[in-house]
């Protein structure tokens, strides 16, 4: 199949939520694809869902404007720095440090890190009003533009815009600028992913109300207290010594993690103690209907017990006779906590000493389903009271890397541990896209040469400009010692980086932790060419539209990077430079990247004996850069690709890309 792409302008976050009303109720939409309201009403209501009339809701100047940058397009290519990750140390390395406005780095990840994410860690401007938050915004929209995209009258449009110019720092310029940014952020969070936000006093409110329509109200977990300031900052009558981090899940499918406890504990379970903890989820908003993968029967059998627990299976069989459901105890329907995946891989039938999942016989005569609980864990608390959740402590960090603190109020490496801790397993993905001083990767890498885990990180942090005025120290440093021409937060983000590593394998030197990966690749966003031309039919007329002879190389590399992440191939993955007699190509995942010009029948004839007889090599989608191709040169490839008979029975589509 041959098609037409207009890709690099119009890369945004996917939503998946028309997909899933289609594939779950098909008879809601006409042959033309809409969807018919009245029918999914009525559809709704057999299920017993109460359409009223009356709803609480969250409204701000802003808002519709906000949704609208939630799913805009990107104007931001992305460009890797080539030289720091083919140094030693980072060339092989899976964590990721973004320099750019992470609304863009946001948009440009949700294809590669779709669902990919389990615990994103954030540290966003708290608009104390000393902190230097403004809503700032270089997306320039008509008054009629905006009426038409965000579909609102013309005064509401005229107030939106006059707000996104004013440099406002009120409640909802916050808001407005949270809202796409925690959008997206939802949709790369894997199904049992969990999100943490550090906030104060100021905002809150709005923030938790904010969570509760992103993420949904029955995915808040917690509000968590740290202490972070004992002696109290006295800002007003009342001295605060906490902050807060709200915590949400992405869906019901979120297990928090227990901590571990004392020594003594930990000796307990060595020699096989454990305690039970009872499977069923005690949310009462949840049963079969709005939660029907977490409702199902295990299946007992009696014959098999010890200390009073017996065996369960997922399968009715033989000894295993005796059905158990998530009823509560008034007979009410409810759900187990885990799916039923995740009981399958903890369920080892007829042995006791490594089964996570047993059941006990009620007084009542009834049943409940236990998990085994480790005695050498206990549950996370809600309020943080250790002597490692304070801020100084971050700044003591920070001044033992750096020998000056160059960054204010950075957070302290115990209370991100913590969270990691709690929100994530050995291999997953951590986020953080308000990086700051990088304390969430430090910590990271610091848990990770703790427990021997191989968690990941991903860093977002905008290049902001630090004025010599207000901190010449930190200019000072990052202009002098660092030299770097025009100093940015972005620039002691990325040493802190790279001095925290150095200082972790000076810490572990009598420690084996040469699998850690202790370094980072470096990407960056940059501007789309001003005059790069996707909207024009008349793609034959090529020289008209865009000069691509004044494109570079490295312009090149940058869409190509853009493009393949686009394509859901992670940032991380080194794509292959594939020889096409004298033409490269690049390859990876299935895909096949050409994207030099001077492209011939050569090359396409080797192009299609290699896949015909390298084995490693077998592309289903071939993809070209329009602008180096002539038209007859792109209509040869399409007629090739469809009409050859590779000797792999290979579909192959071709893609012609601008």
């Amino acid at each position: 199949m041959s098609k037409e792409q207009k890709t690099t302008g119009n890369i945004q976050p996917p939503n998946k939520d028309l997909e899933i009303l289609k594939k779950n109720f098909p008879n809601c939409f006409d042959k033309s694809g809409n969807l018919d309201f009245n029918k999914f009403k009525k559809q709704l209501s057999k299920n017993e869902i109460n359409f009223s009339k009356e709803s609480y809701g969250m409204d701000w100047l802003g808002k519709s404007y906000a949704r609208l940058l939630a799913t805009d397009e990107t104007t931001t290519l992305l460009k890797e720095d080539e030289i720091f990750n083919q140094k030693e140390e980072n060339k092989n390395s899976e964590n990721l440090l973004i320099k750019g406005d992470n609304l863009e780095v946001l948009k440009h990840l949700s294809n590669a890190y779709y669902e990919k994410i389990k615990m994103i860690y954030i540290d966003p401007p708290y608009n104390t009003g000393s902190d230097g938050f403004v809503y700032a915004d270089d997306r320039k929209f008509t008054v009629e533009e905006l009426q038409d995209l965000a579909g609102i009258s013309e005064e509401r449009a005229k107030q939106i815009l006059d707000f996104t110019e004013s440099n406002s720092n009120s409640h909802s310029a916050w808001l407005t600028f949270m809202y796409p940014r925690l959008y997206i952020a939802k949709q790369l969070l894997k199904e049992d992913g969990v999100i943490f936000i550090s906030i104060d006093d100021n905002e809150v409110t709005q923030l938790r109300m904010l969570m509760d329509e992103v993420f949904g109200e029955e995915n808040f977990e917690a509000n968590i207290i740290p202490i972070v300031n004992p002696g109290g900052r006295d800002y007003k009558q009342v001295a605060v010594t906490n902050e807060y981090i709200l915590v949400y899940s992405k869906t019901e499918e979120l297990e928090i993690n227990e901590l571990q406890k004392n020594e003594k504990f930990k000796l307990l379970d060595s020699q096989g103690g454990y305690n039970t903890r009872e499977l069923r989820n005690r949310n009462p908003k949840f049963h079969n209907g709005n939660r029907p993968n977490l409702f199902y029967p295990f299946y007992v059998n009696p014959e098999q017990n010890k200390d009073g627990y017996c065996n369960v299976s997922l399968k009715k069989s033989e000894g295993y006779t005796i059905e158990i459901k998530p009823y509560n105890s008034v007979g009410k329907e409810s759900v187990w906590r885990w799916g039923k995946d995740k009981s399958n891989t903890n369920i080892v039938l007829s042995d006791f000493d490594t089964t996570q999942v047993l059941a006990k016989q009620k007084k009542d005569g009834g049943w409940n389903i236990y998990e085994k609980n480790r005695r050498s864990t206990t549950k996370v608390k809600s309020v943080w009271t250790d002597s490692g959740m304070r801020t100084e402590n971050g700044t003591r960090t920070l001044r033992s890397l750096f020998g000056d603190n160059y960054f204010n109020h950075p957070k302290p490496i115990d209370l991100i541990k913590r969270c990691c801790q709690i929100g994530s397993n050995e291999g997953e993905i951590i986020l953080d896209f308000f990086a700051g001083s990088g304390t969430t990767a430090d910590a990271v890498m610091q848990l990770n040469a703790e427990d021997t885990g191989n968690r990941k990180f991903i860093l977002a942090q905008l290049p902001e400009l630090i004025d010599q005025k207000i901190n010449k120290t930190s200019y000072d440093f990052v202009k002098n010692e660092l030299k770097v021409e025009t100093p940015t937060i972005f620039e002691i983000t990325k040493e802190r980086l790279i001095r925290a590593s150095k200082k972790i394998q000076e810490e572990n030197k009598d420690k084996d932790i040469s699998n850690q990966d202790l370094g980072f690749k470096v990407f960056e966003t940059m501007p789309i060419w001003e005059d790069y031309n996707f909207e024009s039919e008349e793609l034959e007329k090529q020289t008209s539209l865009f000069d691509e002879s004044k494109l570079t190389k490295e312009d090149i590399k940058a869409l190509l990077v853009t493009w393949k992440t686009y394509d859901g191939i992670s940032l991380t993955q080194t794509l292959q430079k594939t020889d096409l007699n004298g033409y490269t190509a690049n390859y990876c995942n299935e895909k096949l990247y050409l994207m030099d010009n001077h492209f011939k029948t050569e090359n396409l004839k080797a192009l299609l004996e290699k896949i015909d007889s390298d084995k490693g090599f077998n592309p289903t989608t071939i993809i070209a850069f329009g602008y180096h191709f002539e038209s007859k040169n792109l209509r040869e490839i399409s007629e090739n690709i469809k009409s050859y008979a590779n000797k792999k029975s290979i579909d192959i589509d071709f893609i012609t890309r601008y």
